[in-house]
C-alpha cells in the first residue's frame, strides 16, 4: 500500500497525557510543503541568558535535525518492505500454475523467503505514523521517547526474522533458478528500487536496519536534556537495542585461537627498532635486532599463563650477505597505501585515551594500567598502518624483505650503519637450530626498546611536544666538496612518526648554496626537527620514488624553553662535514590562530569577507578567484600542492599587493612559485576575523557530522550549509569545486580528498577564540592538550563530507531557496 504525507493526520496523534511537557522556547520548527516534503527551516540568532541554556538550545536544535532524517529513514526502509510483499504478493500464483510444466513454488516455501515480513512492515508504519505528526508540529517541549520505547520492545519479531534470514536466502536463491517467472517477478523495480532476492539486497535491510537503530538512538540520545521526559525512555529504548545487538553478535562471533610458536638466543647487539615488514601485500609488525654480524627479524609472541616475554624469530640475514635492493631488482609488488581516513581515525582514538588517562591520574589502580594497556595496543596500530616508504634487503641468494618506514631520514642511517658494520665482517656464515634459538632467546634481556616508539615511552603521559607553528628559515650550507646541484627537505614528527613538511628550491652548479627560504610548518605533539641535504639527479624513477643522493643528514631537539621567546633562535646543523645554517621562531598555537581583525578595513586580509565582497560588488572575493585560477593554470599536477609550503617571503609579498590592490597581482603571482600561491590562499582564510564556516553554526557542523545515521547526517549537513550569510556559501560552493578538480588529479599531485580536507578544514572552520574549545593556559604557552588535535580532526571531518558529496544543491538569490528538502 502506498503511504503520502498529510498534515491533517497530526489531530489524532496527539500527546500522551502522562508524559510531563517541557519548556518550550523553540526557535524554530519543520513545516510540511504543499507536496508533503518536510522542509526544515534554518535556525533563528536569538540571544540567550547563559552560555549552559545555549547549549542546552542547541542539543534541543540537533534533535530536530535528528528526527527529521529518521523520517526520512524510516519512509526508504518502508519502501524495502513494501517492495518485499509486493513480490510476496505476486509470488502466490505460482503455486497453483498448473498450466506450466516449470516447478511450482510451495507455500511453505513462500512463508520461508517472506517470514515475518508483513509484521515488520505493520510495525514500522506504526512507527513512522506516530513520529510524521509530532515532527511537523514541532517544539522543544515535544516528545517521541514513547514511540522509541515502543519500537524497541518489539525487536523479538526481528529475533525470529534473523534465525531465519539465512534459510530465507537460500530457499530465495533456488527458486530463482528454478522458476524463471519467480525469478522476473524478483528483478522488477518497485518505486525505483530494484528487487533481486536471490543476491541478498533487500532481505538483507531488516538485518542491517537493527544495526542502524542503536546508532540513531545514540545520536538522539545524545542531544536530549538529562532533564527531558524523553531522555529515560529513549534510555531504555537503547538499553534494549544494545542487549538485543549482544545477543546476535555473541552468535555470529567466532573464537579467536592463541597461536604457539618457538623460543629463541646471544650476541652483542648495535641497535633494535620496532618495523613493518611487508609480508605477501600484508603488514606484519617486527622487531629488527641488528647484531655485531647480523640482522634478525623477529616477532613478539603474545603473553600467555603468565609466561615472560618472548620472541620468534621469522628470519635472519648475515651482515657480509646484505645487500639493498632497489626496486627494479626487486619483484614486490607496489606498497598498499592505507587510506587517510584510518590513519586519523586512529589518531581520534589515541587522543582520546590519552585525554581519558590524563583524568584517571589520581587513580593509580587498574583502571589507570589498563587505559596505558589501551593506549600501547592502538599506538602499535597506527604504526602498523602508518609507514608507506620501502627499505628492501636481501640476502646472498637474492631472497628480499621489505620494511616500511616513514621517512628517508630512517632509511639513511639504517644503511649507514649496516654498511659501517660491514666493513668488519668478512665471511658468511650459518646459524645451528640451538644457536638461533639462544640468540632469539637472549633478544629479550638485550632490547633496548620495549615498547612501541611513541607518546607511551615518555615518562609522563601528557604530551611534551610542541602544538603551533614553526618558521624556519634555511640560510646557507658550508663544507662542499664539488660543486652541485643542492636542495633540503625538513621533516617534523607527529604521533610518533616523521612527516616530509617543506622542500627548498635547487640551488644549482655551487659548493655554497644560499637558499635563504623561509618555511611555516605546523607541529602537532613535535620534538624533534630533521634536515636532509640531497645532491639532484636528472632522472626519476617511474614510480616516483625519490632517486637524489642524500649528502648529509642531521636532526635538531625543540627545546620549549629556548623557543619560548619570540625572537628568532640561530642554529646550525653540522653532518658529515657539512654544515646548514638555520633560524627558527615558535608560535604557539593558542597564539598563532587567534583570528584577528585587521585594523586597516581598506584591505582583504582580516577583513570580514562580506565587507570585501560588497566592496568589490562581487559575490567571490578577488583574491580567492585570482588565486584558484593561477593555481589551476599551472599547479594541477604540482606533488602536494597545498600541502607543501612556500617560501614565507613570497607570501608575504602577495600578502602586501592584495591588500595595497596593487594592478600587478597577476604579474607578480605568474613569476613565483606555485605553492606560494596556495600559501597564501590558505593565508587568506586562516585570517579571517571569523571562519568561513561562522562561530554561530560550528558547533552545529562538528556535531551534525558526528551523527550516525547517514540520512539525517545528509540533511542536517545541507541545511546548515545553505544557513550561512551567501557571501560565505558562495566562496566555500566555488573553493569546493576547485578543491574537487585538485583531487581529480590525485595519482599526479598526491593530493586526496582527505589531504585536502586536513589542509583546509581548521583553515575553514577554526572558531574565533571566544568560540574554541581549546583551554587557554598562559602558564604553558607552548604544550598543549591533545583536545587540540580531536577537535581539529572534527573539523576536518566536516570539510571531508562536504568532498565526499557528489553534489550540493545549488542556492537561489532569494534567502528562502536556500532550504532543503528531506525527502530523497
Amino acid at each position: 500500500p502506498a503511504y503520502v504525507y498529510d498534515g491533517d493526520r497530526g489531530e489524532d496523534h496527539r500527546m500522551q497525557p502522562d508524559v510531563a511537557s517541557y519548556t518550550d522556547d523553540s526557535l524554530s520548527s519543520p513545516c510540511l510543503h504543499p507536496k508533503g516534503r518536510i522542509i526544515i527551516e534554518p535556525p533563528s540568532s536569538g540571544s540567550l541568558e547563559s552560555t549552559k541554556s545555549l547549549d542546552v538550545e542547541k542539543g534541543l536544535e540537533m534533535r530536530k535535525w535528528v528526527l527529521s532524517g529518521i523520517l526520512t529513514s524510516e519512509e526508504a526502509y518502508l519502501s524495502h518492505l513494501e517492495a518485499l510483499l509486493l513480490v510476496m504478493v505476486l509470488s502466490f500464483p505460482l503455486k497453483a500454475a498448473a498450466t506450466t510444466s516449470q516447478p511450482m513454488l510451495t507455500l511453505q516455501q513462500i512463508e520461508t523467503i517472506f517470514f515475518k515480513v508483513p509484521e515488520l512492515h505493520e510495525i514500522h508504519k506504526d512507527f513512522y505514523d506516530g513520529l510524521l505528526p509530532r515532527v511537523q508540529q514541532w517544539s522543544h517541549r515535544q516528545c517521541v521517547g514513547d514511540l522509541f520505547q515502543k519500537l524497541a520492545s518489539q525487536l523479538g519479531v526481528y529475533r525470529a526474522f534473523v534465525d531465519n534470514y539465512k534459510v530465507a536466502v537460500e530457499t530465495a536463491e533456488k527458486c530463482c533458478q528454478a522458476n524463471s517467472q519467480f525469478a522476473e517477478i524478483s528483478e522488477v523495480s518497485f518505486k525505483g528500487t530494484y528487487i533481486i532476492l536471490s543476491k541478498q539486497t533487500l532481505l538483507y535491510k531488516p538485518v542491517d536496519r537493527v544495526t542502524r537503530s542503536t546508532l540513531v538512538l545514540h545520536d538522539l540520545l545524545k542531544h536530549t536534556p538529562s532533564s527531558h521526559p524523553d531522555h529515560p525512555l529513549l534510555q531504555d529504548a537503547l538499553r534494549i537495542s544494545q542487549n538485543f545487538l549482544s545477543s546476535i553478535n555473541e552468535e555470529i562471533t567466532p573464537r579467536r585461537q592463541s597461536m604457539t610458536v618457538k623460543k629463541g638466543e646471544n650476541r652483542q647487539l648495535l641497535r633494535d627498532q620496532f618495523m613493518v615488514e611487508l609480508v605477501e601485500g600484508a603488514r606484519k609488525l617486527r622487531h629488527v635486532f641488528l647484531f655485531t654480524d647480523l640482522l634478525l627479524c623477529a616477532k613478539l609472541k603474545k603473553q600467555t599463563g603468565g609466561k615472560g616475554q618472548q620472541y620468534d624469530c621469522k628470519w635472519y640475514i648475515p651482515l657480509a650477505d646484505v645487500t639493498f635492493q632497489t626496486i627494479d631488482e626487486s619483484e614486490s609488488s607496489p606498497v598498499p597505501q592505507i587510506p587517510e581516513e584510518e590513519i586519523d581515525a586512529m589518531k581520534v582514538k589515541i587522543s582520546q585515551i590519552k585525554n581519558e588517562i590524563q583524568r584517571e591520574k589520581v587513580d593509580k589502580g587498574k583502571v589507570l594500567d589498563r587505559l596505558r594497556k589501551k593506549l600501547c595496543e592502538q599506538e602499535s596500530l597506527l604504526l602498523l598502518i602508518s609507514p608507506c616508504m620501502a627499505f628492501r634487503v636481501s640476502n646472498r641468494n637474492g631472497k628480499g624483505y621489505t620494511f616500511l618506514i616513514s621517512s628517508d631520514y630512517e632509511r639513511e642511517e639504517w644503511r649507514e650503519i649496516i654498511r659501517e658494520q660491514q666493513k668488519k665482517c668478512f665471511k658468511s656464515f650459518s646459524l645451528t637450530s640451538l644457536e638461533l634459538q639462544m640468540l632469539t632467546n637472549s633478544c629479550v634481556k638485550l632490547q633496548t626498546v620495549h615498547n612501541v616508539p611513541l607518546t607511551i615511552n615518555k615518562e609522563d603521559d601528557e604530551s611534551t611536544g610542541l602544538y603551533g607553528f614553526l618558521n624556519v628559515i634555511v640560510h646557507s650550507a658550508t663544507g662542499l666538496k664539488q660543486s652541485l646541484n643542492l636542495y633540503c627537505t625538513l621533516e617534523v614528527d607527529s604521533f610518533g612518526y616523521f612527516v616530509n613538511k617543506a622542500k627548498t628550491r635547487v640551488y644549482r652548479d655551487t659548493t655554497e648554496p644560499n637558499w635563504n627560504e623561509e618555511f611555516e610548518i605546523e607541529l602537532e605533539g613535535s620534538q624533534t626537527l630533521r634536515l636532509l641535504c640531497y645532491s639532484k639527479v636528472k632522472q626519476c624513477r617511474d614510480d616516483g620514488e625519490n632517486m637524489d643522493r642524500i649528502m648529509a643528514k642531521g636532526q635538531i631537539q625543540l627545546d620549549p624553553p629556548s623557543l619560548q621567546g619570540k625572537d628568532w633562535q640561530r642554529t646550525v646543523i653540522s653532518m658529515n662535514g657539512i654544515e646548514v645554517k638555520l633560524s627558527m621562531r615558535f608560535t604557539s598555537r593558542e597564539f598563532s590562530l587567534k583570528r584577528m581583525p585587521s585594523r586597516k578595513q581598506s584591505g582583504v586580509f582580516g577583513v570580514k569577507i562580506g565587507a570585501v565582497t560588497k566592496r568589490e560588488h562581487s559575490k567571490v572575493p578577488l583574491i580567492v578567484r585570482q588565486c584558484v585560477e593561477e593555481i589551476e593554470r599551472r599547479g594541477m599536477e604540482e606533488v602536494g600542492i597545498y600541502r607543501v609550503s612556500g617560501v614565507a617571503t613570497d607570501i608575504q609579498a602577495l600578502k602586501a599587493a592584495f591588500d595595497a590592490n596593487n594592478k600587478d597581482v597577476s604579474v607578480m603571482m605568474s613569476e613565483m612559485d606555485v605553492n606560494a600561491i596556495a600559501g597564501t590562499l590558505k593565508l587568506y582564510f586562516r585570517e579571517l576575523p571569523e571562519p568561513l564556516f561562522t562561530d554561530e553554526l560550528y558547533a552545529n557542523f562538528t556535531e551534525g557530522v558526528a551523527l550516525s545515521d547517514s540520512v539525517a547526517k545528509e540533511s542536517c549537513m545541507l541545511n546548515l550549509l545553505l544557513s550561512l550569510p551567501e557571501p560565505n556559501l558562495l566562496t566555500f560552493l566555488f573553493l569546493l569545486d576547485h578543491l574537487k578538480r585538485v583531487a581529480e588529479n590525485e595519482s599526479v599531485n598526491k593530493m586526496s580528498f582527505h589531504n585536502l580536507a586536513t589542509v583546509f578544514g581548521p583553515t575553514l572552520l577554526r572558531p574565533s577564540e571566544k568560540d574554541s574549545k581549546i583551554p587557554a593556559n598562559p602558564t604553558q604557552p607552548i604544550s598543549m592538550s591533545d583536545s587540540w588535535s580531536l577537535e581539529v580532526m572534527s573539523q576536518v571531518q566536516v570539510l571531508l563530507y562536504f568532498l565526499q558529496l557528489e553534489a550540493i544543491p545549488t542556492p537561489d538569490s532569494k534567502r528562502q531557496s536556500m532550504l532543503f528538502s528531506t525527502e530523497v
